[in-house]
């Protein structure tokens, strides 16, 4: 009979279906974090074991992780050698959050626990292994625990940073930590080689103090681009106009713009000072501002104003100028794939892109504040890639994967 929990499986998205993970969860006070991080892997596709330390049991009952993964849950190890069977049933090992005694644990070889027996063979085997450290900060930046995390990074181990608030090295946000799971397991470090820098979101041209023109971008896309290529290892910077408070760009390298003329002096002054091997402008600038600007807020009441506008200068005009690898995004109103292509490619030679990603924001269901997008790319070969509708971190992926093989063929 299947557990009810079981049905949440791949209830979001499918990235991970086929997936066996087994979770190790060791004594931190944040034990309870990684009941949602179970969940949120298997909606979107994982089938999730859990190991628990006897320190983490003290914290959680084993029931409760029965319960969200609804599988029976592992405390000790027996005659059955479940440190062996684990690591080959599963196909990679998270440990979150894991403590200081377990990391060095790992980084020495000592394997004393069900944890740290089994995580052995998960390294022997070369299989991804995924250590989240928790702990007080002064213990996470101890010279111990810097060399042991070293160790561990050596041999190939994922060591996910943890976020530093005050004195405490905490568990990451579980989204955050969840696209970056799914990232790595389906793509490892691919990107680890490249330099990128993204644009995203929208921006505002001012007619007095507070209207202004814009459009509906949210700026996801971009964002996702960026987040993907910063979770394989890429090194990106992301400039972003306007977004939503609510969007987390996790690139470390992220400025802030608001004007057209802003983000495109950002772009110029990025590329003028650092070499990018891509550059990918999924930003939505405004294409018009406002030939006069009012100084202070215009009295609706006594006048309408007499406006004029003129044309922004275009980001990719610029951009070209430099030695990179140039993709453009094409947001049209169109009526059918066919004509989405064609107006794609008018504008790939327009601004002679290296690849161009294409999308039909006349559609309502994707695109423009959507968490969906389908689009269509286009290369200079006038090779036509489309990924069909999915959410835009799965897009962002596919997006990527293009981007990375093109790269690699130039």
């Amino acid at each position: 009979m299947t557990h009810p929990s079981k049905k949440i499986i791949g209830s979001v998205s499918q990235e991970l279906m086929g997936k066996k993970v087994l979770l190790g969860v060791t004594g931190s006070v944040s034990i309870y974090k990684s009941l949602d991080l179970a969940r949120n892997l298997m909606r979107i596709g994982a089938e999730v074991n859990v190991i628990m330390s006897r320190d983490a049991i003290k914290l959680v009952s084993p029931e409760m992780f029965r319960w969200a993964t609804g599988n029976e849950v592992y405390t000790r190890l027996t005659g059955d050698i479940e440190h062996v069977s684990l690591a080959e049933d599963n196909d990679a090992f998270i440990i979150a959050p894991a403590t200081a005694n377990t990391i060095a644990k790992i980084a020495n070889g000592i394997a004393d626990t069900p944890i740290t027996s089994t995580v052995l063979n998960f390294i022997g085997m070369k299989k991804p292994v995924i250590i989240v450290p928790a702990m007080h900060l002064q213990m996470y930046i101890s010279p111990q625990i810097t060399n042991s995390i070293n160790k561990l990074r050596e041999v190939g181990i994922e060591i996910v940073e943890p976020e530093i608030v005050n004195d405490l090295a905490h568990y990451p946000d579980v989204e955050y930590l969840t696209d970056k799971i799914s990232s790595y397991l389906l793509r490892g470090r691919d990107l680890s080689k490249l330099k990128i820098l993204v644009t995203a979101g929208p921006t505002r041209e001012y007619l007095d103090g507070v209207r202004f023109i814009s459009n509906p971008s949210s700026g996801t896309m971009g964002i996702a681009i960026a987040n993907e290529a910063f979770f394989r290892g890429a090194d990106v910077k992301l400039i972003h106009g306007p977004v939503s408070s609510k969007l987390s760009p996790y690139v470390k390298n992220k400025v802030s713009v608001e004007s057209t003329e802003e983000m495109l002096n950002e772009v110029i002054n990025s590329l003028e000072k650092e070499k990018y091997n891509v550059v990918i402008l999924a930003g939505a600038p405004a294409d018009y501002k406002f030939k006069n600007k009012f100084d202070s807020k215009i009295d609706s009441h006594v006048e309408i104003p007499k406006v004029e506008l003129e044309k922004t200068p275009k980001i990719s005009s610029y951009a070209r100028k430099y030695d990179t690898f140039l993709v453009g995004f094409s947001a049209e109103t169109v009526n059918s794939d066919e004509e989405l292509i064609e107006k794609a490619k008018l504008k790939m030679q327009r601004h002679n892109f290296d690849l161009i990603v294409a999308n039909n924001v006349k559609r309502k269901d994707i695109g423009f504040s959507s968490e969906y997008n389908e689009v269509i790319m286009v290369d200079k070969g006038q090779n036509i890639i489309k990924v069909e509708k999915a959410y835009k971190t799965i897009v962002a992926r596919r997006i990527l994967d293009v981007i990375r093989d093109k790269v690699k063929t130039n």
